[in-house]
């Protein structure tokens, strides 16, 4: 009965000193491993979204300076931009996310091109409000690997009851919707990198 005893008590101490030795380091390492990202879309992709996203950028700022004449050039180009887009890389992928990424991108050029015919710079920021909130889902949707964005919110940008949210490249608010007088108007609500 003590021999029993000895050997259940010496494999308990074993098993605890491996516990206490052993476990640790493989936790660590698996923390290490997640810290690695690996990019899964081609130079050429990134690239292109790239491009795209700086066509926002230009919109958002003219926006921001509420230049209609620069809104309605800029328009084009972005749309230029959206139909250039190399998708090739997500034909690898799952065909759901490639059916989901086209129906996204047909809303966001659709609600461009419905800028373009707007004569009212209230009605155009509406349009933009929409064209960046089909945007940042979009993004989401491919795994975005490019520079770090930000997805900015202003809770009155339309009314009292009426937000609207917006890419940045910087962390600084530059508020498309209410123009000059309140540029600095929102708060950061996500970041893309």
């Amino acid at each position: 009965m003590k021999r029993l005893l000895a050997i259940i008590f010496l494999a308990i101490i074993l098993f605890g000193a491996y516990w206490f030795f052993f476990k640790k380091d493989t936790h660590s390492t698996e923390q290490k491993q997640e810290a690695i990202k690996i990019k899964k879309h081609s130079e050429e992709f990134n690239l292109s979204i790239a491009n795209a996203i700086n066509e926002y950028l230009n919109i958002r700022n003219a926006f921001a300076d509420a230049d209609t004449s620069k809104i309605k050039e800029q328009i084009p180009k972005f749309i230029v931009s959206i139909d250039s887009l190399k998708l090739d890389d997500l034909k690898k992928d799952d065909s759901l996310i490639l059916t989901l990424v086209q129906q996204q991108l047909s809303d966001i050029k659709a609600n461009a091109e419905d800028i373009l015919q707007q004569k009212d710079i209230t009605e155009m920021r509406e349009d933009f409000r929409m064209v960046s909130e089909n945007l940042y889902p979009f993004l989401r949707t491919i795994s975005y690997e490019g520079p770090k964005l930000y997805w900015q919110n202003c809770s009155m940008a339309f009314g009292q009851d009426k937000e609207g949210s917006w890419l940045s490249n910087t962390a600084e608010i530059i508020n498309p919707y209410l123009g000059k007088n309140h540029a600095d108007c929102g708060e950061i609500k996500d970041s893309l990198q």
